[in-house]
């Protein structure tokens, strides 16, 4: 069994009766008392980040994930259909399972997490940055690219037909592409 010495951003461990992924970790030791490690843990099946304190040498359960190489078909009721690169295997993937769903494009490519032992479907991951064409924003006016100011802004989405909401700047305008941070949906910049 592995121990807190053990522990890396990106580890996966069993925690409270879930799979959690090590997001960052800190080994702490302070001038009275003993060591202990502090963590920040991401949940694969619901997403939620929860902090945790371990004791120094303290026991961890490491499951092992596999990382498949996906794209997105299409959409099919509350699931979505990805085919598998190598060997053109389709599944379909609960929508509860995937994060920022709404910002998938046509052909998508994504990574699937999948329990090793069960071959349980974890989660999807999108890559870390998606362009995608605004379809629909208050028209910018001159001078507006002075300020921090966001504005609502929709872009399409393949699994959407009204897109996805983001907040972009004053001087983004209908038509324009954007490059958006799927982990905290985020604009990033103009895209060519």
């Amino acid at each position: 069994m592995a121990t807190t010495a053990d522990l890396k951003n990106g580890l996966c461990i069993n925690f409270n009766n879930d799979i959690y992924t090590v997001v960052s970790f800190q080994h702490v030791k302070p001038g009275k008392g003993p060591a202990f490690v502090r963590t920040r843990l991401k949940s694969l099946t619901n997403g939620r980040v929860l902090e945790n304190t371990f004791s120094a040498g303290h026991e961890i359960d490491i499951t092992k994930i596999i990382r498949r190489p996906f794209s997105f078909l299409y959409e099919e009721g509350d699931d979505y259909v990805f085919m598998q690169q190598e060997t053109f295997e389709q599944i379909n993937v609960p929508k509860q399972n995937i994060e920022n769903w709404d910002l998938f494009q046509d052909g998508q490519y994504v990574e699937i997490v999948i329990q090793e032992e069960t071959g349980n479907i974890l989660t999807v991951e999108l890559p870390p940055f998606v362009v995608s064409e605004v379809i629909y924003s208050e028209p910018g006016v001159k001078g507006n690219t002075a300020t921090n100011t966001l504005k609502p802004a929709t872009i399409a989405s393949a699994t959407k037909s009204e897109g996805a909401e983001v907040r972009v700047p004053l001087f983004i305008n209908q038509g324009d592409k954007i490059k958006v941070d799927t982990r905290d949906r985020s604009y990033v910049e103009r895209a060519n």
